[in-house]
């Protein structure tokens, strides 16, 4: 009975220390994307997702599932107790009525000679830390795709404000075309195309707002909480606290929790391999039983107590091959967790590189843009001036003004695609911010 307690009370130490690990590891992943996005208006979107989306909940409910699965299969090395009562009575003619009871208590426990039920256990243990991890990638996922759509908000937001500067330009530029067709300086083709310009930037304008909208919809059913309004910073302020290097060492990728997914699925297979194979060895069983009865050769009163110990080997010999055709199932699926690994793994390493590679030349590019804008709008001022002062006619501002809207529009595209490329570097990494600088 000692040697029972003191399994029970190392079952119980484990269980819990595995617990606090798992309980530090989510909350060291519940902080660390803070020190990425630090926009509070992000912030707040993100907090809301992870508190309703229902992906990311229904990930808990499979840690939760994986949790029992693991107790069940870490007390399964434990005895079983069962306790029971019955009672009979019976009469024979002449006799007085007999009262018979029995009240057992009955232990049985398998011994572990081959390593099955230790092998399940380890099974088990894999797939609760698989599961975690897929956990982790969900969350990860969720933070990755509400930033992304914040961000594209954000551009939108600022492509919508150029759009709108656009319209309004176009139209001031279509009232003074009129003016200037009355006094005789322009004729009706320049006025038709001022109107025209206007119309397209007006046409534009509401296309914006659509997609915006779409796109607020959208981030609310990642939410998981219907939103009145989507607050969003300025496209100005608009920045990452993530300074992306040249480059990371391999061993950062071990970080990510799809490659410990796949690690943990490896295991475990691995482990379901040993439970295959101990099928092939024989089963120790033992049952106890103690009790008490008044049932022993004749009844008697008061009971007497009834001990009782069975101990059965079971040696296999011959499953119409369902244990060999067990092994060889293992073995296949532990040889598809390990493609699934290596398959892992390599995506990490090019989800790795084309994120470092789009945040280098999204920023360079973005630099070049930069210097384009500069010179459409001087481009786009100068045509105006030379439009008023001399035979310059109004097709010229127009392709400037069209440059410069062009222009524009891309400085916010390629801004995109810069915090584009530093959240897919985060997701790249894990998401342990330690790992960024």
């Amino acid at each position: 009975m000692n040697r029972f307690i003191i399994i029970a009370i190392l079952v119980w130490w484990s269980w819990n220390g595995q617990a606090a690990t798992v309980e530090d590891a989510a909350k060291e992943d519940s902080t660390a994307w803070r020190e990425v996005f630090t926009d509070p208006q992000l912030v707040g979107l993100i907090e809301t997702a992870l508190a309703h989306n229902a992906d990311l909940r229904t990930a808990n409910l499979n840690v939760e599932q994986a949790e029992a699965q693991l107790r069940a299969a870490r007390l399964s090395l434990l005895p079983s107790l069962t306790i029971g009562a019955e009672g009979q009575l019976s009469k024979t003619k002449g006799q007085p009525t007999a009262k018979t009871y029995n009240v057992p208590l009955t232990m049985q426990w398998e011994v572990d000679l081959a390593g099955r039920l230790r092998g399940e256990k380890r099974s088990a243990v894999a797939r609760y830390w698989s599961t975690a991890e897929t956990e982790r990638a969900v969350r990860l996922q969720l933070i990755a795709a509400v930033a992304t759509h914040y961000y594209t908000l954000v551009m939108m937001d600022r492509q919508l404000a150029v759009t709108q500067e656009n319209a309004e330009n176009a139209r001031r530029t279509m009232e003074v075309m009129e003016a200037m067709k009355e006094v005789g300086m322009q004729n009706e083709a320049a006025v038709s195309q001022a109107k025209a310009a206007w119309l397209s930037a007006s046409a534009q304008e509401k296309s914006l707002a659509q997609q915006i909208k779409a796109t607020e919809n959208a981030l609310t059913v990642l939410l998981g909480k219907k939103q009145e309004r989507i607050e969003r910073t300025a496209s100005d302020n608009a920045q990452l606290a993530l300074v992306p290097a040249a480059s990371y060492p391999l061993n950062v990728l071990a970080n990510r929790p799809d490659v410990k997914a796949a690690e943990y699925a490896l295991k475990a297979q691995t482990a379901q391999v040993d439970v295959a194979r101990a099928a092939f060895y024989p089963q120790l069983s033992i049952t106890a039983s103690a009790g008490w009865t008044n049932n022993v050769g004749e009844v008697v009163n008061p009971g007497q107590m009834l001990l009782s110990a069975i101990g059965s080997l079971v040696q296999p010999l011959f499953n119409k091959g369902q244990n060999r055709a067990n092994l060889r199932i293992a073995k296949a699926q532990q040889e598809q967790a390990l493609l699934a690994f290596n398959q892992s793994l390599l995506v990490a390493g090019a989800e790795l590189s084309d994120a470092l590679t789009t945040c280098q030349l999204s920023q360079e590019r973005l630099q070049l843009r930069t210097e384009e804008v500069a010179v459409a709008q001087r481009a786009y001022e100068v045509s105006q001036v030379l439009m008023q002062n001399s035979s310059n006619t109004y097709l010229e501002v127009l392709t400037a003004q069209s440059a410069l809207l062009q222009s524009r529009l891309s400085q916010a595209t390629d801004m995109f695609d810069y915090i584009q490329g530093q959240i897919n570097l985060f997701k790249a990494l894990g998401g342990e911010s330690k790992k960024l600088n």
